[in-house]
Parts: structure tokens; sequence; C-alpha cells
């Protein structure tokens, strides 16, 4: 189908032909239907069809089934002969098998190139949705990354977020006076959370190298789209970590792509798996940036495909976004199933050949509701279209098979060595130890000074004129415990857990520095 993404046959006999329109597939679409009925399986289509038309995909592979698509189906394989079946009914003819180009990325990096991004680039509302934080923790968020910027301090991993909030608890009242109220229960709330994330591998995410967004928008030389698939099955085990990365992923293409109208085809599409997890006890707020996101980032030439079991499980305000819809079976076993059926069949446009209702009750595995956007963007009739059979393998592939393809990937090498560049982290602890060699500076010059000044510290001599004194003394017990402490602090600020005491304990020394 010329200018088009071909999805299966149609009709009584499904002989008529069902595509998506490449000029309004960037309009987004949803892919909905209970588990069993095809929903990876048109997703897998989809994305072949996108990379035969040139543009780019990015999606999240939660069960390992999409990593098929770096590979050629086969003869040999179980489903062959239906495969064969199908595309013959449907008038498939130049079915075949192949493989595509595939990228695979991987937050844990064990199953593909890293993926990180910074601190400073997630930002204050995307982190404090990631770490489940109250509207006050948020405000100390925000507090620290105001601060943060301000005094030229990079926040790229954790360890610095960790050392900006000691540094905001240590100064909080100076804070509070000019930013608001900054309590140390919350700080220590949001430092339990960022423990918390950090035992779980969320601080493998942050740092650098970062993504560059050009390497998920790569175009072979022979012209079809690169698929990027995320490894989502371990991820799935902190779904808050999942649904922020992929909000942040649609804020970064956003944020930076120029505007381009309604192009002849998208420059990425974007598929969200398990969408549900982006809306689950989500705040207002952010379910407001994500329709904001929907609504605006088709302008830039991004298609976003949400992928669910149930339409229900995406708000109204972004449903409405969702021009080009999938729907495979959903099944109405109690009262509350029948509404949501009868819901989903309201937003279609009827067709006098069937009830839509009935139709997506009945529709059977492989077979799925469809409508696409039309000529000037109106919703298509919607049809009942037996889906085509995928060109690449069904189903996962082996790990060596997938090792093969990161080791041949062309961004082989680029992501693997993290660096870790001076930042907040080890900023502040380089102030800290310049306060504490000052301190300790002062101390010994009180000690060893002249008669004179030891006369004077000691209150027995009035000169006429200011001798310096010792700030870190005060009696000579006093002293030499001071004197203690720091040469302690300096020889454990190396350390991580040093850095952390002495960002804590002498906060007061460097403050304003």
């Amino acid at each position: 189908m010329e200018n088009r993404i071909f999805l299966g046959g149609g009709g009584v006999d499904y002989r008529s032909p069902q595509g998506l329109p490449l000029n309004y597939a960037n309009r987004h679409g949803l892919i909905a239907g209970a588990t069993g009925t095809g929903k990876t399986v048109t997703l897998q289509i989809l994305a072949e069809g996108f990379s035969d038309a040139g543009v780019p995909v990015f999606l999240s592979d939660v069960k390992g089934d999409l990593s098929g698509l770096a590979k050629s189906g086969s003869p040999d394989f179980k489903l062959h002969d239906a495969f064969g079946s199908r595309a013959a009914k449907i008038g498939f003819h130049d079915y075949g098998y192949k493989a595509f180009p595939v990228t695979f990325w991987d937050i844990f990096a064990t199953q593909g190139h890293p993926v990180r991004t910074t601190v400073a680039e997630m930002g204050p509302l995307l982190l404090s949705r990631l770490l489940d934080l109250s509207a006050a923790q948020e405000g100390v968020m925000n507090i620290a990354f105001r601060v943060a910027d301000e005094g030229g301090l990079p926040l790229l991993d954790l360890k610095d977020l960790q050392a900006m909030l000691v540094w905001v608890g240590r100064n909080s009242a100076d804070l509070s006076l000019r930013y608001g109220n900054v309590s140390p229960r919350s700080v220590g709330a949001i430092q339990r959370a960022l423990l918390v994330l950090e035992n779980q591998g969320g601080a493998q995410f942050f740092g650098e190298p970062a993504l560059d967004l050009g390497d998920m928008m790569r175009v072979e030389p022979d012209g079809r789209g690169r698929i990027g698939i995320l490894a989502a099955d371990r991820l799935m085990a902190s779904p808050r970590l999942y649904a922020t990365f992929l909000l942040w992923l649609l804020s970064e293409l956003f944020e930076s792509l120029p505007e381009v109208g309604d192009p002849d085809k998208p420059k990425l599409v974007f598929f969200f798996d398990e969408a549900h997890l982006l809306f689950d006890d989500a705040p207002e707020a952010l379910v407001e940036k994500v329709e904001q996101v929907a609504r605006l980032i088709r302008s830039k030439g991004v298609g976003v495909y949400f992928v669910t079991q149930n339409p229900d499980d995406v708000p109204e305000d972004v449903l409405g976004q969702l021009g080009n819809r999938v729907q495979h079976a959903l099944r109405a076993f109690t009262a509350r199933d029948r509404k949501a059926l009868m819901r989903a069949a309201e937003t279609y446009r009827p067709n006098p050949r069937f009830d839509t209702a009935d139709a997506i009750r009945d529709v059977g595995v492989g077979e799925a509701v469809t409508s696409v956007l039309e000529d000037k963007g109106a919703p298509g009739i919607v049809e009942r279209t037996l889906i085509r059979p995928p060109s690449s393998w069904l189903g996962p592939i082996d790990p060596e098979a997938r090792k093969a393809v990161i080791a041949a990937s062309p961004m082989s090498g680029k992501y693997e060595t993290p660096v870790d560049r001076a930042s907040a982290h080890e900023m502040l602890a380089k102030r800290a130890e310049e306060a504490a060699k000052a301190a300790v500076r002062a101390e010994d010059k009180a000690e060893n000074g002249g008669p004179a000044e030891r006369e004077f510290n000691a209150a027995r001599r009035y000169s006429g004129s200011r001798v310096p004194r010792s700030s870190a003394r005060s009696e000579s017990f006093g002293g030499r415990v001071g004197s203690a402490m720091a040469d302690a602090l300096v020889r454990e600020i190396k350390g991580s857990t040093g850095r952390r005491i002495v960002r804590g304990l002498l906060g007061g020394l460097f403050r304003g520095l």
C-alpha cells in the first residue's frame, strides 16, 4: 500500500486492505486488548512497517518477545504454514521473511547498550514522581536543584544529588529565609527514597555519557529506520522507574526536536507498552504534562502509541489524542468489563455491517477492530481486520544472538564505559576538605605562635593591636579534640563515607563558598 503501513485485511472476506497512512502516523495511536489477544504481534508488525518506510522506532520489550525483530522468520517455524495461509487470505502477496536493523538498550546494561541520563536532565518534577515524594518533599527537591544551579554545582548522578541534599539540610536556616521552609525531616525522607532507588539499581541510570537522542533516530544506508528496543523485563520490577524513564524520553524529544508541522511521515515513532504504569496513582500535574506532551509533540514529527489492556487505563484527555487505534478483544466477564467494552465501542465511527461492541468482544486471536485517520485527519470507519503475519522472528532470540547484535551495533563501545567527571559531589567534598585544612592551619598557628600571641590568646596581654585568633580553638582540651577531628576528617575525606560525614559536620564552614 503506497504511503501506508499494511495492517491486514478487512471486509466480509478479509480481502479489503487496511493500512495506516504515514502522513497521519504522528497523530498517535492505541493498541489495546486482553492478555493473549495479539497486541505484541500488532506492535511487531507496526515496527516492521515503520522501519521499511524509513521511520526510526523506539519501543519497550516487556516480555523479551520483541527481540525477534532482529532475526528473520524461518520456514522451519511451527507457524510457517499458518502465516502463509493468512497472508494468502488477506492478499499479502509479497509476504516474506527478513530481519530488521535493531539496537538493544538496557538501563541495567546487561541486555543492551547502557541508557543513562543526568539528574539535571531528569529534573525535579520527574524525580519527585519517581520517588513518590509529597508536596513538601518535592518543594525541597526544587530548592536543591535551584541552589545547585545558582552555585554552579552540576547534578549528574545520585551521589551529586545526595551531597546537595546534605548541604541543603545543613544550611536549612539560611535557605528557608529565601526559598521557604526546608525541613530536615523532608530532606531525610528524600535521602531514604534515593537509597531505595540506588539499591534497586537505579543509580546506573544516572550519569554520563548520557543518551544522545540522535542515536535513537538513525536511518540505515538502505533507507530503513533503525528499531531501538529497550529491555524492560527486569525494569518492570521497578514500574515507577520504567514509567519515569519513558516520560523523560518523551519530554527530551519534545524539547530537543524542531517544529516540522505535518510531515509526510514521522521522524520517530515511540511505543509505550504497559501504558497503565504511567498513569497509576499519578498526580494530576503529571497527567497534565503527559497530555500536553502528547498534544504538542506531534508537531515535532513524533508519533506516540500506547499499548495497554484496556482503553480505560489511559485518561480521557490523553485518549482523545490517539487517532489511530487497533483494538483487540476485550473480555466482558463482569458488569465493570461490560461497561468498559461499551465505552471503548462508543469511541469508534460505526460500521453499518456490524455492531462495534459485539465485534470487540468476539474478534479472535490475531484479529482486531481497527480505525485509522483518513483525509483531513477524520477518523475512518471501524473495521474488523485480520492482522498480517510478521516477517521477523516471532518470539525472543537466544542470548548469543542478542550479544552478536549488540557487538555489531553502530553504538557499540560508545556508552559502555561510564564517565565520572567533577560535579556537585566532588566540588562539595573539595570545599569541605579545604575548610578542614584551613581549620587545621589555624589551629597550628595558634598552638605554635610566639609568646606574645600565646599570651594574647590566653587573655594575659593586651598589645593594642588585634592578633589573629584561631577559630578552631577554645580551651586546650577543646583544641586537641578539634584538631583530632580535623585530622580524621582529612584522612577519611577521600572515601565516600568520609565525604558524606564532612559534608554533614562542616556544612557551616563552607556555607556560602
